[in-house]
């Protein structure tokens, strides 16, 4: 069966995060962990994500993948924005542990003209100051579309990025298909071609989790506008050979694309019955 799930309101708590999935025809999914566009987040009840590891374990579902809230620059060129991003960075991390052994999703940052080189030393320098050996947590860089100064336009950034993380087992990679296409990579194309570059730059061991979003724009344009599966310049036949790659397949698929639940259930079951 295949491993895929949509973006869900963490508002009412995580046993509600993990029904709501279930009415999707989920069997993994993202969520936020605090305020997408701000930073605040809301208390976490233990019986409450006790019922939920139960109600997964149940059912015999593995990882979910958390993200980060957009607001978090680890790059900045304001010590303020830095600062904030280091001790979000920090308390996501500690939240994490209530529900062990997942993934903790992030974009890279934005080096706002400073250089990729300063970025990338500034994100590194935030993941060694939190990241602890004892932690359960795998945080994945996310592969983004190229726009505007951010960090990670291609799989080069993100190794440099690697490279300097001292508890480097501790980090893996999340691809968005979105975001790789406008930033140039032909996966419509010339799909194991870039899983091949991937592999030779960063290593297939790394990647943890896919993003899977349709484009509405053409390869290289570096914009990050998000499709409906089927509905953007990607297409439905170039999914349909992303989730059953034997390289792939495995993978938990997080659909982030512009959408309602009625249109995520839509696209789960679409997806399910294309895999084989």
């Amino acid at each position: 069966m295949l491993r895929i799930g949509s973006h869900i309101s963490s508002a009412k708590g995580y046993e509600a995060m993990g029904n709501q999935a279930l009415k999707l025809g989920a069997n993994t999914f993202a969520f936020f962990t605090r305020n997408p566009r701000g930073g605040s987040a809301k208390e976490i009840r233990p019986k409450d994500v006790e019922k939920f590891l139960c109600l997964w374990k149940e059912k015999g579902y593995q990882k979910i993948v958390a993200h980060a809230p957009y607001t978090l620059n680890g790059c900045s060129d304001r010590e303020e924005v830095r600062r904030f991003a280091r001790e979000t960075f920090a308390s996501d991390l500690e939240r994490m542990e209530y529900t062990p052994g997942n993934y903790y999703n992030f974009h890279p940052g934005s080096h706002v003209g400073q250089g990729s080189e300063i970025g990338i030393s500034l994100i590194a320098e935030m993941l060694n100051l939190c990241l602890k050996k004892e932690m359960t947590t795998t945080v994945l860089l996310e592969t983004m579309a190229g726009k505007g100064s951010e960090v990670g336009r291609n799989f080069e950034e993100l190794r440099a990025i690697l490279e300097k993380v001292d508890l480097e087992e501790k980090m893996g990679v999340c691809l968005d298909t979105c975001h790789v296409w406008d930033a140039g990579y032909d996966i419509v194309h010339n799909l194991d071609g870039v899983l091949n570059e991937f592999d030779q730059v960063i290593g297939l061991s790394r990647l943890k989790a896919i993003h899977i979003n349709d484009s509405l724009n053409p390869m290289g344009s570096h914009k990050d506008r998000h499709a409906r599966i089927g509905e953007g310049m990607i297409g439905l036949e170039a999914f349909e050979q992303i989730i059953n790659h034997p390289r792939l397949k495995e993978l938990p698929f997080i659909l982030e694309t512009p959408n309602d639940d009625a249109g995520w259930a839509a696209e789960i079951a679409m997806l399910q019955k294309a895999y084989h």
